[in-house]
């Protein structure tokens, strides 16, 4: 009876999908949206329709490899479950990792033709096949994993593609706010989406430590957890009364961080741990107060500290050997080649008062405790590169002189910090606050969920140049990308999280990925609402996007001309220049308008027939 039962199991299978596919849709796309634009393509005139007979071929890669498991199973999810065929024929998905290394693709770029015959994809490496099939995804409707499709037509193309920087990172801080192990995965899967390949999982500060530690436990029992103010808005919270219990927060267990690292892994992200050090020690020195100078006892922040005084003790012997110990610890955890220890906004009162600090400056004929700061990161950095680790740091590295050799900065206080850097250090990432810290708000702050002071607009994160302007030609190769950085003091959710992300994030995907002269803001615009449904229809949460016009004016005569622009395709501004408030029913702006100066320009956004936000006023 056991065959027998299994045969029906396998016809009832067969039977459902033939049903699935019988019923499902028809689509014929017309135009790609590619976030990030490719480096080259070109879209032709015939066609080819995938549909349930379409076959799928790996060559040299075999079928159980994680970047081969990856697309099948993803494929799946999207209810295309293409039969495989040893060797490549007519009707068919084929993905080749090239027999001879291609020069053109380099070790993470890849050759997409879309023919009449079928879909051919190659690649120097699993990497570059992994980040094809993203863009073949792409190719696809938006509702794909919500939608049986029976026939997909797409329009014949040629992509020669390969990302402009090796170093494309986001961080993403849970120490203000714990995440859980599937929201990070969500978060990968987004990275992973749009080619990023580096995540700095910041992962302990003032407000919690977040890694399971077997030698020092009171690191969890204690510097995981404080107590709950979610209810305060950020900055608002009364610190801890006499015996009120923590119990906000949380850490990940050592097999959780594995999963992680083998998720991202999958996805060719490469995981990097994020610490602070010698500053930003609260939660630390909660679990551990020796390691502080005065010893006395610190509590788990709840909310900012500044000035950041909860600082290691740099004279103590112990704080070398506790940070040895735990650092050989992180390094298990992680196959990262690096480390990043923060080393940022150390406030060193503490130091200058400390008996112990003093005499080790004295001792080591240190002028300064910047100097003091810059010899305790030395000796990390030291210990580090005996396993096999290398140190980096935030730009406040250099404040405590020339970093350690093999060190590498990321650069985040402005272009000028970036060049010192790439003088100093090995290796730098650009990741200036203006135009790479996504926790400011996306549009008008009356219309938007409270944030971190300061706008960043979609557009603003498109003009983004990692490479400063002015940088010689010989020291230009030492900058190798750069990260997007989401600190969450006011976000207490991942789905807020992703609110603030998107589609921030595809803008910033773009300025690493693609070659900074084919950068096209209109196309970008028109391609970001295909992906806010994309990202939709997947569960995301993506901003709208900022509704408020831009209004440039240039001289003509005595007269201006002035130019109304959106940021959101598909707006419609309507104004009035009398005074009167604008309405659906106002002049709408189609073209350049001749004003005069002291004119007040009042305008109306409308998105799919809504007003959006508010009247904006401009006086010329």
């Amino acid at each position: 009876m056991k065959p027998i039962r299994n045969i029906s199991l396998a016809v009832a299978a067969a039977v459902a999908l033939l049903v699935a596919v019988s019923c499902g849709k028809k689509v014929e796309i017309t135009d790609y949206s590619i976030i990030p634009e490719p480096e080259y393509m070109v879209q032709k005139g015939r066609t080819f329709t995938l549909t349930s007979s379409t076959r799928l071929c790996f060559e040299n890669l075999g079928r159980n490899t994680p970047t081969a498991k990856y697309i099948t199973t993803s494929l799946r999810r999207m209810h295309v479950r293409p039969a495989f065929i040893g060797s490549p024929s007519n009707d068919c998905i084929i993905f080749a990792l090239n027999d001879t290394v291609n020069p053109e693709l380099g070790s993470e770029g890849y050759l997409l033709q879309v023919r009449p015959e079928g879909i051919f994809i190659s690649a120097n490496s699993e990497t570059g096949i992994f980040y094809a099939f993203q863009t073949f995804v792409q190719m696809l409707p938006p509702d794909i994993t919500q939608t049986t499709y029976r026939r997909i037509t797409l329009p014949e193309c040629t992509i020669l593609d390969k990302p402009r920087y090796s170093w494309r990172g986001s961080l993403l801080d849970v120490c203000r706010h714990f995440i859980p192990v599937k929201e990070v995965k969500r978060h990968l899967d987004l990275m992973a989406a749009y080619k990023l390949n580096k995540f700095v999982w910041h992962l302990a500060d003032d407000q919690g430590w977040r890694i399971e530690s077997e030698q020092y436990p009171a690191l969890n029992d204690v510097g995981s957890w404080r107590v709950n103010r979610s209810d305060y808005p950020w900055g608002s919270a009364p610190p801890p009364a006499p015996g009120e219990e923590p119990t906000y927060g949380g850490f990940y267990t050592q097999r959780e961080i594995a999963e992680i690292v083998a998720y991202a892994a999958q996805r060719h992200i490469e995981v990097i741990p994020a610490i602070e050090l010698p500053g930003h020690c609260s939660a630390v020195l909660a679990a551990y107060p020796s390691l502080g100078c005065s010893g006395q006892p610190y509590t788990v922040a709840v909310g900012p500290c500044w000035p950041p005084s909860a600082l290691l003790c740099a004279g103590n012997d112990s704080t070398l050997l506790f940070l040895d110990s735990l650092l050989d610890e992180i390094s298990t955890l992680f196959p990262s080649e690096y480390i990043h220890i923060g080393c940022s906004q150390a406030w060193f009162g503490n130091w200058e008062q400390c008996p112990k600090c003093q005499s080790r400056k004295q001792r080591l004929h240190l002028r300064s405790e910047e100097e003091l700061a810059g010899w305790l990161v030395t000796q990390v950095a030291a210990h580090l590169a005996r396993k096999g680790k290398k140190v980096m740091g935030w730009d406040d590295m250099i404040d405590f002189g020339t970093p350690p050799t093999d060190a590498a900065v990321t650069a985040y206080r402005g272009d000028s910090l970036t060049g010192i850097a790439l003088r100093l250090s090995s290796g730098v990432v650009a990741a200036p606050s203006q135009w790479c810290n996504f926790d400011t708000y996306q549009a008008d702050t009356a219309h938007h969920p409270t944030a971190f002071p300061g706008q960043l607009t979609l557009r603003q994160v498109y003009n983004f140049d990692p490479m400063p302007p002015g940088i010689p030609a010989v020291l230009r190769p030492l900058l190798w990308g750069g990260m997007c950085v989401l600190w969450t003091d006011y976000i207490q959710t991942y789905h807020q999280a992703e609110y603030m992300l998107l589609p921030r994030l595809c803008a910033f995907a773009e300025c690493l990925w693609s070659p900074a002269d084919s950068k096209d803001w209109d196309r970008f615009r028109h391609k970001t609402e295909q992906h806010k449904n994309r990202l939709q229809a997947e569960g995301y949460t993506p901003c709208r996007g900022s509704f408020k016009p831009v209004v440039t004016k240039t001289a003509d005569g005595s007269a201006l001309i002035v130019t109304v622009t959106t940021e959101v395709e598909g707006t419609y501004v309507y104004y009035t220049t009398d005074g009167s408030e604008p309405s659906p029913e106002s002049a709408l702006y189609t073209s350049p308008l001749h004003l005069q100066p002291g004119t007040l320009l009042r305008t109306l956004s409308l998105y799919h027939g809504q007003p959006q936000e508010s009247v904006y006023d401009y006086r010329l």
